[in-house]
Order: C-alpha cells, then structure tokens, then sequence
C-alpha cells in the first residue's frame, strides 16, 4: 500500500500539522490577550486625553478670567482712582454738567484737600488725597432728588459726603448744600525707595 511506503513523510507532515495548529492557536490567544491590552490601553489614553483636555480649557477660563480682573484693576487704578492732575479737571466738569442737566446753576464752589499717609514700614504703600467739593443751589425737590441720583450713577469715583437742606423764600423751592468727596491716589516719587549711598 501506498501510505505504508510514505509512511515517514506523511508522520512528519502530520507532526508539522500538528505544530502548526498548536501554533495557531497558541498565537491566536497570545495575539487577543495582546489586542485586549491594547484596547484597554488605548482606552485610558483617551480617558486621559479627555481629562487634559478639560483641563486645559479650564485653566484657559481661569487665565481669561484673571487677565479681565487684571485689566479692570488697572483700568480702576489708573481712570477711577488716579492722580488729581489727570482727574480733577474732569471730576470738576462733571459735577458742573450733572448740576446743570438738573437745571441748576452752583454760583460759587469751595474746594477742601485732606491728605492721609499709609504705614510707610508697608512695602509699596502710597498716601492718598481727599478733595471735598461744596456747592449751593436752589431748586424744587424733583430737581435735588435728580442731581443726587446722577451723581451716584456718575463715572466718576465722587462720593456724596453730605447733604443739607433748608426752606428758600419761595415755598416750591428748597435750599441744597451738597458737599461731595474723592480720593485721588498720590504720585510715587521716583527716587522714594532709592537706598542712600554712602561716600
């Protein structure tokens, strides 16, 4: 018979047979378990790249949200609370204009300054000054509540310090002394915290 004179070569095609199929599917779970991991792997990666991502966008929100108090600080500092010379001329023609849309006419203003030191052992500590401004008018009661209401909705950093009123000759009018309030922030001088050098 045939098989029987081949009987070596189809013995060791039948072992190679066997070899082959043990390393399929040897490799075959070997190749899933290694699949798997990379699943998993990949998986977490993403996981991880999600999460960067969230909080990337939120660090960029926490930065937006910082440089926009930054620039409301310095806008304050250097608009709403600055010098006198770069703000008492326009401090002054404001309450002059917000006097005259409530249709009175100040005849005369007076005109006070305060000046107030901080602890100078503070590092960057600055004196402010206290400008208090005083008018009179006459006018009806409307008229006073007007000018007030301006004044406290003003761009202006003014502080309504006191108020007085009092009867006029004539009975639909009153008597207003308004006295009003500002700070103004102090130059620093260049060569403040120069140390003295010693010859």
């Amino acid at each position: 018979m045939m098989w029987r004179e081949r009987k070596v070569p189809l013995m060791v095609m039948g072992v190679l047979l066997l070899g082959n199929i043990f390393f399929f599917f040897t490799y075959r779970v070997q190749y899933q378990s290694r699949l798997s991991d990379l699943d998993t792997r990949q998986q977490q990666a993403q996981q991880r790249l999600a999460e960067a991502q969230r909080a990337r966008v939120t660090a960029e929100q926490q930065l937006a949200s910082y440089d926009k108090v930054r620039s409301d600080l310095q806008m304050l500092y250097e608009e709403r609370w600055s010098t006198q010379a770069k703000r008492f001329t326009p401090l002054f023609v404001e309450v002059t204009k917000l006097a005259t849309a409530s249709h009175f006419d100040p005849r005369s203003f007076s005109f006070s300054r305060a000046e107030a030191q901080n602890n100078k052992g503070e590092p960057g500590s600055e004196g402010n000054t206290t400008v208090g401004v005083s008018f009179s008018v006459q006018g009806s009661y409307e008229q006073v509540r007007q000018l007030i209401n301006l004044l406290e909705v003003s761009n202006q950093f003014v502080i309504i310090d006191a108020v007085s009123l009092g009867g006029a000759s004539d009975p639909k009018a009153l008597n207003m002394s308004i006295h009003l309030k500002t700070l103004f922030r102090e130059p620093v001088a260049a060569n403040a915290q120069r140390p003295n050098r010693q010859l």
